[in-house]
């Protein structure tokens, strides 16, 4: 299993409009996806607004080409997004999950 991590920044007034984006836009579509496991949000308070960290999991690299295309490292981010945020990640980070601990 592959995670995909991705972050970017925002004001506190946009943050909760990007999670609704996120969860009915972006994620809607990853559920159709074949090798889309599942996904998180992350968020923190910084000092200048809101850092958002997004996390998807996937079955193997090919199946995250599916979605991101070439190169793989590259950001998928909707117009829309764009207009939420203030900066974010030209780049993705994908991580192999080599173990899981359950508490």
């Amino acid at each position: 299993m592959i995670a995909r991590y991705w972050s970017a920044r925002t004001s506190r007034e946009k943050a909760p409009h990007y999670a609704h984006h996120l969860e009915n836009a972006v994620f809607a579509e990853l559920r159709k996806l074949d090798g889309f496991r599942n996904a998180m949000l992350l968020q923190r308070d910084i000092d200048d607004g809101v850092e958002v960290v997004v996390i998807s999991f996937w079955e193997s690299l090919e199946s995250i080409r599916s979605f991101a295309g070439e190169p793989l490292d590259r950001a998928v981010v909707a117009d829309l997004a764009v207009a939420l945020l203030d900066d974010f990640d030209r780049q993705v980070r994908h991580y192999e999950i080599v173990r899981t601990f359950a508490g």
